[in-house]
Protein backbone atom coordinates (compact mmCIF):
# COMPACT_ATOMS: atom_id res chain seq x y z
CA UNK A 1 0.00 0.00 0.00
CA UNK A 2 1.57 3.32 -1.10
CA UNK A 3 0.97 6.45 0.94
CA UNK A 4 1.63 10.03 -0.11
CA UNK A 5 4.60 11.85 1.29
CA UNK A 6 2.84 14.71 3.05
CA UNK A 7 5.34 17.31 1.83
CA UNK A 8 4.26 16.73 -1.79
CA UNK A 9 0.63 17.58 -0.97
CA UNK A 10 1.04 20.92 0.80
CA UNK A 11 -0.06 24.29 -0.47
CA UNK A 12 1.73 27.46 0.59
CA UNK A 13 -0.92 27.94 3.26
CA UNK A 14 -0.25 24.42 4.59
CA UNK A 15 3.48 25.06 4.71
CA UNK A 16 2.89 28.20 6.75
CA UNK A 17 0.84 26.19 9.25
CA UNK A 18 3.50 23.47 9.39
CA UNK A 19 6.19 26.00 10.24
CA UNK A 20 4.05 27.81 12.82
CA UNK A 21 3.17 24.60 14.67
CA UNK A 22 6.79 23.42 14.53
CA UNK A 23 8.12 26.68 15.92
CA UNK A 24 5.71 26.55 18.86
CA UNK A 25 6.52 22.88 19.46
CA UNK A 26 10.27 23.57 19.49
CA UNK A 27 9.66 26.14 22.22
CA UNK A 28 7.49 23.65 24.13
CA UNK A 29 10.06 20.85 24.29
CA UNK A 30 12.94 23.26 24.86
CA UNK A 31 11.15 24.66 27.91
CA UNK A 32 9.63 21.36 29.03
CA UNK A 33 12.46 18.91 29.63
CA UNK A 34 10.86 17.19 32.62
CA UNK A 35 7.36 15.98 33.39
CA UNK A 36 7.00 18.83 35.92
CA UNK A 37 8.02 21.45 33.38
CA UNK A 38 5.68 19.98 30.75
CA UNK A 39 2.86 20.07 33.29
CA UNK A 40 3.52 23.76 33.90
CA UNK A 41 3.53 24.44 30.15
CA UNK A 42 0.27 22.53 29.61
CA UNK A 43 -1.46 24.30 32.50
CA UNK A 44 -0.46 27.67 31.05
CA UNK A 45 -1.89 26.63 27.68
CA UNK A 46 -5.12 25.41 29.28
CA UNK A 47 -5.65 28.51 31.40
CA UNK A 48 -4.98 30.79 28.44
CA UNK A 49 -7.75 28.93 26.59
CA UNK A 50 -10.24 29.42 29.41
CA UNK A 51 -9.92 26.11 31.25
CA UNK A 52 -10.54 26.28 35.00
CA UNK A 53 -8.75 24.29 37.68
CA UNK A 54 -11.12 21.52 38.76
CA UNK A 55 -9.92 21.96 42.34
CA UNK A 56 -11.17 25.57 42.28
CA UNK A 57 -14.51 24.46 40.84
CA UNK A 58 -14.93 21.92 43.64
CA UNK A 59 -13.86 24.38 46.34
CA UNK A 60 -16.37 26.97 45.09
CA UNK A 61 -19.17 24.42 44.82
CA UNK A 62 -19.72 25.40 41.17
CA UNK A 63 -21.61 23.24 38.73
CA UNK A 64 -20.25 21.84 35.46
CA UNK A 65 -22.42 21.71 32.34
CA UNK A 66 -22.02 21.20 28.62
CA UNK A 67 -19.41 23.70 27.45
CA UNK A 68 -17.49 23.74 30.73
CA UNK A 69 -13.73 23.38 30.39
CA UNK A 70 -11.62 22.19 33.32
CA UNK A 71 -8.19 20.77 34.02
CA UNK A 72 -6.73 18.80 36.91
CA UNK A 73 -3.11 18.35 37.98
CA UNK A 74 -1.68 15.27 39.66
CA UNK A 75 1.25 16.03 41.99
CA UNK A 76 2.66 18.52 39.50
CA UNK A 77 3.58 15.71 37.08
CA UNK A 78 0.43 14.87 35.12
CA UNK A 79 -2.52 16.79 33.70
CA UNK A 80 -6.07 16.03 32.58
CA UNK A 81 -7.95 18.50 30.35
CA UNK A 82 -11.71 18.10 29.87
CA UNK A 83 -14.09 19.92 27.53
CA UNK A 84 -17.60 18.74 28.45
CA UNK A 85 -20.06 17.84 25.71
CA UNK A 86 -23.78 17.13 25.62
CA UNK A 87 -24.14 13.67 27.18
CA UNK A 88 -20.98 12.37 28.81
CA UNK A 89 -22.63 9.20 30.10
CA UNK A 90 -24.29 8.11 26.87
CA UNK A 91 -21.62 9.32 24.44
CA UNK A 92 -18.55 8.79 26.59
CA UNK A 93 -15.47 10.81 25.68
CA UNK A 94 -13.00 11.24 22.85
CA UNK A 95 -9.69 10.86 24.67
CA UNK A 96 -6.22 11.86 23.53
CA UNK A 97 -3.66 10.28 25.85
CA UNK A 98 0.09 10.81 25.85
CA UNK A 99 2.95 10.64 28.33
CA UNK A 100 5.24 13.52 29.23
CA UNK A 101 8.11 11.66 30.90
CA UNK A 102 11.20 10.76 28.87
CA UNK A 103 14.34 8.65 29.40
CA UNK A 104 17.06 10.48 31.36
CA UNK A 105 19.45 10.19 34.30
CA UNK A 106 18.01 10.76 37.78
CA UNK A 107 20.27 12.09 40.52
CA UNK A 108 20.39 9.65 43.46
CA UNK A 109 19.29 10.61 46.99
CA UNK A 110 22.85 10.48 48.32
CA UNK A 111 24.70 11.60 45.20
CA UNK A 112 27.59 13.96 45.90
CA UNK A 113 31.08 12.55 46.41
CA UNK A 114 34.72 13.37 45.72
CA UNK A 115 37.31 11.11 44.14
CA UNK A 116 40.89 12.19 43.47
CA UNK A 117 40.01 15.88 43.66
CA UNK A 118 37.04 15.62 41.32
CA UNK A 119 33.42 16.02 42.51
CA UNK A 120 30.66 13.84 41.08
CA UNK A 121 26.91 13.30 41.28
CA UNK A 122 25.80 9.67 41.30
CA UNK A 123 22.89 8.84 38.97
CA UNK A 124 20.30 6.16 38.28
CA UNK A 125 19.13 5.95 34.67
CA UNK A 126 15.38 6.18 34.04
CA UNK A 127 13.69 4.23 31.27
CA UNK A 128 15.24 2.35 28.38
CA UNK A 129 18.53 3.97 27.40
CA UNK A 130 21.74 3.05 25.64
CA UNK A 131 24.00 4.07 28.50
CA UNK A 132 27.01 4.82 26.32
CA UNK A 133 25.06 7.59 24.56
CA UNK A 134 25.15 9.77 27.68
CA UNK A 135 28.92 10.09 28.00
CA UNK A 136 30.99 13.02 26.71
CA UNK A 137 28.01 15.27 26.00
CA UNK A 138 26.78 18.45 27.75
CA UNK A 139 24.09 17.84 30.33
CA UNK A 140 21.73 20.16 32.18
CA UNK A 141 20.17 19.65 35.61
CA UNK A 142 16.42 20.19 35.99
CA UNK A 143 14.12 19.50 38.91
CA UNK A 144 13.09 20.48 42.40
CA UNK A 145 14.54 20.32 45.88
CA UNK A 146 11.93 20.08 48.63
CA UNK A 147 13.18 21.39 51.97
CA UNK A 148 12.00 20.45 55.45
CA UNK A 149 10.63 23.97 56.04
CA UNK A 150 8.06 23.36 53.28
CA UNK A 151 9.77 25.43 50.62
CA UNK A 152 10.58 24.02 47.18
CA UNK A 153 13.59 25.18 45.17
CA UNK A 154 13.33 24.86 41.39
CA UNK A 155 16.52 23.86 39.60
CA UNK A 156 17.39 24.55 35.96
CA UNK A 157 21.13 24.77 35.28
CA UNK A 158 22.76 24.36 31.89
CA UNK A 159 20.23 25.85 29.47
CA UNK A 160 21.23 29.52 29.40
CA UNK A 161 24.34 30.68 27.56
CA UNK A 162 25.83 31.90 30.82
CA UNK A 163 25.11 28.63 32.68
CA UNK A 164 27.69 25.93 33.27
CA UNK A 165 26.96 22.47 31.89
CA UNK A 166 27.84 19.04 33.26
CA UNK A 167 29.13 15.84 31.68
CA UNK A 168 30.14 12.21 32.11
CA UNK A 169 33.71 11.50 31.07
CA UNK A 170 34.65 8.74 28.64
CA UNK A 171 37.88 6.77 28.29
CA UNK A 172 40.23 8.18 25.66
CA UNK A 173 40.53 6.04 22.53
CA UNK A 174 44.28 5.66 23.09
CA UNK A 175 43.63 3.53 26.21
CA UNK A 176 40.34 1.94 25.17
CA UNK A 177 41.53 -1.33 23.63
CA UNK A 178 39.77 -3.45 26.24
CA UNK A 179 36.72 -1.21 26.36
CA UNK A 180 36.23 -1.47 22.61
CA UNK A 181 35.95 -5.24 22.89
CA UNK A 182 32.91 -5.03 25.17
CA UNK A 183 29.33 -5.44 23.97
CA UNK A 184 27.45 -2.13 23.79
CA UNK A 185 25.42 -2.87 26.93
CA UNK A 186 28.65 -3.12 28.93
CA UNK A 187 30.77 -0.35 27.41
CA UNK A 188 29.44 1.96 30.13
CA UNK A 189 27.89 0.39 33.23
CA UNK A 190 24.97 2.02 35.02
CA UNK A 191 27.00 2.77 38.12
CA UNK A 192 29.60 4.53 35.98
CA UNK A 193 27.17 7.19 34.79
CA UNK A 194 28.45 9.68 37.35
CA UNK A 195 28.31 13.33 36.41
CA UNK A 196 31.40 15.49 36.87
CA UNK A 197 30.34 18.71 38.62
CA UNK A 198 33.53 20.34 39.90
CA UNK A 199 37.31 20.30 40.28
CA UNK A 200 38.24 23.44 42.28
CA UNK A 201 39.10 22.76 45.96
CA UNK A 202 37.97 25.02 48.78
CA UNK A 203 40.99 26.74 50.28
CA UNK A 204 41.74 25.71 53.83
CA UNK A 205 39.71 22.50 53.61
CA UNK A 206 41.82 19.41 54.25
CA UNK A 207 39.39 16.61 53.35
CA UNK A 208 37.11 16.45 50.27
CA UNK A 209 37.90 20.08 49.51
CA UNK A 210 36.26 20.01 46.05
CA UNK A 211 33.05 18.53 47.44
CA UNK A 212 33.11 21.17 50.18
CA UNK A 213 33.43 23.89 47.54
CA UNK A 214 30.45 22.52 45.62
CA UNK A 215 28.35 22.38 48.77
CA UNK A 216 29.29 25.96 49.48
CA UNK A 217 28.12 27.05 46.04
CA UNK A 218 24.85 25.14 46.38
CA UNK A 219 24.15 26.79 49.72
CA UNK A 220 25.10 30.24 48.50
CA UNK A 221 23.20 30.14 45.20
CA UNK A 222 20.22 27.90 46.03
CA UNK A 223 20.04 27.56 49.80
CA UNK A 224 20.57 23.81 49.46
CA UNK A 225 22.29 21.64 52.08
CA UNK A 226 23.72 18.21 51.35
CA UNK A 227 20.88 16.47 53.21
CA UNK A 228 18.36 18.22 50.95
CA UNK A 229 19.26 15.84 48.13
CA UNK A 230 17.27 13.23 50.05
CA UNK A 231 14.05 15.04 49.17
CA UNK A 232 15.07 16.24 45.71
CA UNK A 233 13.96 15.19 42.26
CA UNK A 234 16.69 16.31 39.88
CA UNK A 235 17.05 15.00 36.35
CA UNK A 236 20.11 15.18 34.10
CA UNK A 237 19.06 15.78 30.50
CA UNK A 238 20.85 16.88 27.33
CA UNK A 239 21.63 20.60 27.50
CA UNK A 240 20.41 22.92 24.78
CA UNK A 241 17.32 23.75 22.78
CA UNK A 242 15.62 21.66 20.14
CA UNK A 243 16.72 22.67 16.64
CA UNK A 244 15.58 22.48 13.05
CA UNK A 245 17.53 19.77 11.23
CA UNK A 246 18.61 19.21 7.66
CA UNK A 247 19.54 21.62 4.86
CA UNK A 248 15.82 21.83 4.09
CA UNK A 249 14.87 22.35 7.76
CA UNK A 250 12.28 19.58 7.36
CA UNK A 251 13.07 17.88 10.67
CA UNK A 252 13.32 18.72 14.36
CA UNK A 253 16.20 17.41 16.48
CA UNK A 254 15.47 17.54 20.18
CA UNK A 255 15.40 15.82 23.54
CA UNK A 256 12.15 14.19 24.67
CA UNK A 257 10.19 13.77 21.42
CA UNK A 258 9.06 10.49 22.99
CA UNK A 259 6.38 11.33 23.88
CA UNK A 260 6.08 15.10 23.97
CA UNK A 261 5.74 15.28 20.18
CA UNK A 262 2.36 13.59 20.69
CA UNK A 263 1.41 15.41 23.90
CA UNK A 264 1.84 18.88 22.38
CA UNK A 265 -0.34 18.47 19.26
CA UNK A 266 -2.91 16.68 21.45
CA UNK A 267 -3.11 19.70 23.76
CA UNK A 268 -3.26 22.12 20.84
CA UNK A 269 -6.05 20.06 19.26
CA UNK A 270 -7.98 20.18 22.55
CA UNK A 271 -7.70 23.97 22.59
CA UNK A 272 -8.41 24.43 18.88
CA UNK A 273 -11.70 22.48 19.09
CA UNK A 274 -13.48 24.59 21.73
CA UNK A 275 -17.07 23.57 20.90
CA UNK A 276 -17.77 19.85 21.03
CA UNK A 277 -20.85 17.65 21.07
CA UNK A 278 -18.92 14.69 22.48
CA UNK A 279 -16.79 15.42 25.56
CA UNK A 280 -13.11 15.71 24.71
CA UNK A 281 -10.38 14.72 27.14
CA UNK A 282 -6.62 15.16 27.08
CA UNK A 283 -4.54 12.93 29.35
CA UNK A 284 -0.87 13.77 29.84
CA UNK A 285 0.71 11.33 32.26
CA UNK A 286 3.98 10.42 33.91
CA UNK A 287 5.97 7.19 34.38
CA UNK A 288 5.16 5.51 31.05
CA UNK A 289 8.84 4.87 30.43
CA UNK A 290 9.02 2.68 33.53
CA UNK A 291 5.70 0.89 33.16
CA UNK A 292 3.08 3.56 33.95
CA UNK A 293 3.44 2.80 37.66
CA UNK A 294 3.20 5.04 40.70
CA UNK A 295 0.80 7.75 41.78
CA UNK A 296 1.38 9.84 38.64
CA UNK A 297 1.40 7.03 36.07
CA UNK A 298 -1.59 5.90 34.02
CA UNK A 299 -2.14 2.91 36.30
CA UNK A 300 -2.95 5.22 39.21
CA UNK A 301 -6.61 6.05 40.04
CA UNK A 302 -6.17 9.76 39.25
CA UNK A 303 -8.14 9.66 35.99
CA UNK A 304 -11.00 7.69 37.53
CA UNK A 305 -11.08 9.87 40.63
CA UNK A 306 -11.17 13.10 38.62
CA UNK A 307 -14.00 11.73 36.50
CA UNK A 308 -15.93 11.00 39.70
CA UNK A 309 -15.42 14.61 40.73
CA UNK A 310 -16.57 15.85 37.31
CA UNK A 311 -19.72 13.73 37.33
CA UNK A 312 -20.43 14.90 40.86
CA UNK A 313 -20.14 18.56 39.81
CA UNK A 314 -22.53 17.74 36.95
CA UNK A 315 -25.02 16.26 39.45
CA UNK A 316 -24.99 12.82 37.80
CA UNK A 317 -22.40 10.88 39.78
CA UNK A 318 -22.87 7.17 40.37
CA UNK A 319 -20.50 4.28 39.86
CA UNK A 320 -22.82 3.00 37.13
CA UNK A 321 -22.67 6.33 35.28
CA UNK A 322 -18.88 6.37 35.62
CA UNK A 323 -18.69 2.84 34.19
CA UNK A 324 -20.99 3.74 31.31
CA UNK A 325 -19.02 6.90 30.55
CA UNK A 326 -15.68 5.11 30.40
CA UNK A 327 -17.01 2.10 28.51
CA UNK A 328 -18.62 4.37 25.88
CA UNK A 329 -15.40 6.32 25.29
CA UNK A 330 -12.90 6.16 22.45
CA UNK A 331 -9.18 6.82 22.76
CA UNK A 332 -6.16 7.58 20.65
CA UNK A 333 -3.19 6.48 22.73
CA UNK A 334 -0.91 9.10 21.30
CA UNK A 335 2.55 7.59 21.47
CA UNK A 336 5.44 7.55 19.05
CA UNK A 337 6.42 4.80 16.66
CA UNK A 338 9.79 3.79 15.22
CA UNK A 339 10.57 5.49 11.92
CA UNK A 340 12.09 3.26 9.25
CA UNK A 341 15.84 3.85 9.21
CA UNK A 342 17.62 2.76 5.99
CA UNK A 343 20.88 2.46 7.94
CA UNK A 344 19.30 -0.29 10.07
CA UNK A 345 16.91 -1.69 7.48
CA UNK A 346 17.34 -5.29 8.63
CA UNK A 347 15.48 -4.53 11.88
CA UNK A 348 12.29 -3.50 10.08
CA UNK A 349 9.71 -5.24 7.93
CA UNK A 350 9.48 -2.51 5.33
CA UNK A 351 5.86 -3.01 4.25
CA UNK A 352 4.75 -2.48 7.85
CA UNK A 353 7.17 0.22 8.94
CA UNK A 354 6.44 3.89 9.58
CA UNK A 355 8.10 6.32 7.19
CA UNK A 356 9.25 9.88 7.78
CA UNK A 357 6.93 12.41 6.16
CA UNK A 358 4.08 9.98 5.65
CA UNK A 359 1.92 11.26 8.47
CA UNK A 360 0.22 10.05 11.61
CA UNK A 361 1.07 6.43 12.49
CA UNK A 362 -1.44 3.86 13.73
CA UNK A 363 -0.07 0.83 15.52
CA UNK A 364 -2.91 -1.68 15.75
CA UNK A 365 -0.88 -3.40 18.43
CA UNK A 366 2.40 -2.84 20.21
CA UNK A 367 3.80 -5.28 22.77
CA UNK A 368 6.57 -7.66 21.77
CA UNK A 369 6.99 -10.73 19.63
CA UNK A 370 3.70 -12.65 19.89
CA UNK A 371 1.83 -9.42 20.74
CA UNK A 372 2.71 -9.94 24.40
CA UNK A 373 1.49 -7.04 26.53
CA UNK A 374 -0.31 -5.32 23.66
CA UNK A 375 -3.66 -3.69 23.13
CA UNK A 376 -4.95 -5.10 19.83
CA UNK A 377 -7.45 -2.59 18.43
CA UNK A 378 -10.73 -3.76 16.87
CA UNK A 379 -11.12 -3.67 13.09
CA UNK A 380 -14.42 -1.79 13.36
CA UNK A 381 -12.78 1.02 15.32
CA UNK A 382 -9.95 1.32 12.82
CA UNK A 383 -12.47 1.52 9.99
CA UNK A 384 -14.26 4.38 11.76
CA UNK A 385 -10.97 6.23 12.20
CA UNK A 386 -10.05 5.71 8.55
CA UNK A 387 -13.32 7.31 7.52
CA UNK A 388 -12.99 10.40 9.67
CA UNK A 389 -9.33 10.93 8.76
CA UNK A 390 -10.10 10.64 5.06
CA UNK A 391 -12.93 13.12 5.49
CA UNK A 392 -10.56 15.70 7.00
CA UNK A 393 -7.71 15.08 4.56
CA UNK A 394 -5.32 13.66 7.15
CA UNK A 395 -2.34 11.73 5.81
CA UNK A 396 -1.76 8.61 7.89
CA UNK A 397 -0.02 5.25 7.83
CA UNK A 398 0.09 1.99 9.75
CA UNK A 399 3.10 0.28 11.26
CA UNK A 400 4.57 -2.30 13.58
CA UNK A 401 7.49 -1.59 15.91
CA UNK A 402 10.15 -3.49 13.98
CA UNK A 403 10.31 -7.10 12.87
CA UNK A 404 8.22 -9.59 14.81
CA UNK A 405 11.06 -11.35 16.62
CA UNK A 406 13.40 -8.39 16.99
CA UNK A 407 11.85 -6.55 19.94
CA UNK A 408 8.87 -4.40 20.78
CA UNK A 409 7.54 -1.82 23.15
CA UNK A 410 4.53 -0.69 25.13
CA UNK A 411 2.26 2.31 25.67
CA UNK A 412 -0.61 3.32 27.95
CA UNK A 413 -3.19 1.90 25.51
CA UNK A 414 -3.76 -1.39 27.30
CA UNK A 415 -4.55 0.38 30.58
CA UNK A 416 -7.42 2.43 29.15
CA UNK A 417 -8.71 -0.57 27.20
CA UNK A 418 -9.45 -2.25 30.54
CA UNK A 419 -12.49 0.04 30.86
CA UNK A 420 -13.95 -1.53 27.73
CA UNK A 421 -13.39 1.53 25.55
CA UNK A 422 -12.02 1.44 22.01
CA UNK A 423 -8.28 2.25 22.00
CA UNK A 424 -5.53 2.35 19.40
CA UNK A 425 -1.97 3.65 19.43
CA UNK A 426 -1.46 6.63 17.16
CA UNK A 427 1.55 8.89 17.06
CA UNK A 428 4.55 10.22 15.20
CA UNK A 429 7.47 8.25 13.71
CA UNK A 430 10.76 8.97 15.47
CA UNK A 431 14.36 8.36 14.42
CA UNK A 432 16.85 7.48 17.19
CA UNK A 433 14.05 6.85 19.68
CA UNK A 434 15.23 6.99 23.32
CA UNK A 435 18.55 8.54 22.33
CA UNK A 436 19.48 11.80 24.08
CA UNK A 437 18.63 13.57 20.80
CA UNK A 438 15.72 12.20 18.76
CA UNK A 439 14.38 13.37 15.39
CA UNK A 440 10.91 13.86 13.91
CA UNK A 441 9.55 15.27 10.67
CA UNK A 442 7.71 18.58 10.84
CA UNK A 443 5.11 17.22 8.42
CA UNK A 444 4.33 14.26 10.69
CA UNK A 445 3.85 16.64 13.62
CA UNK A 446 1.36 18.63 11.55
CA UNK A 447 -0.52 15.56 10.32
CA UNK A 448 -0.77 14.29 13.90
CA UNK A 449 -2.30 17.61 14.94
CA UNK A 450 -4.78 17.41 12.06
CA UNK A 451 -5.63 13.81 12.96
CA UNK A 452 -6.14 14.53 16.66
CA UNK A 453 -8.33 17.51 15.81
CA UNK A 454 -10.44 15.45 13.38
CA UNK A 455 -10.85 12.77 16.04
CA UNK A 456 -12.19 15.27 18.59
CA UNK A 457 -14.64 16.68 16.05
CA UNK A 458 -15.93 13.47 14.47
CA UNK A 459 -15.45 10.39 16.67
CA UNK A 460 -18.59 9.01 18.32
Amino acid sequence: MIHDNAWTTYSDADLTKVESLSKDYINFISNGKTERECTDELVCMAEAAGYRNLADVIAAGDKLTAGSKVYAVNMGKAVMMLNIGEDIVRDGMNILGAHIDSPRLDIKQVPLYESDELAYLNTHYYGGVKKYQYVAMPLALHGVVAKTDGSVVKISIGEKDEDPVFFISDLLIHLAQDQMQKVAAKVIEGEDLDILVGSKPLKGEEKDAVKAAILGLLKEQYGIEEDDFISAEIEAVPAGKAREAGFDRSMILGYGHDDRCCAYPSAVAMIDVPDVKVTSCGLFVDKEEIGSVGATGMESHFFEDMMREVLDRMGIYSELNLTRCLRSSRMLSSDVSAAFDPLFADKFEKMNAAKFGHGLVFNKFTGSRGKSGSNDANAEYIAQLRGLLDKHGVIYQTAELGKVDVGGGGTIAYILSLYGMQVIDSGIPVLSMHAPWETISKSDLYEAYKGYKAFLIEAK
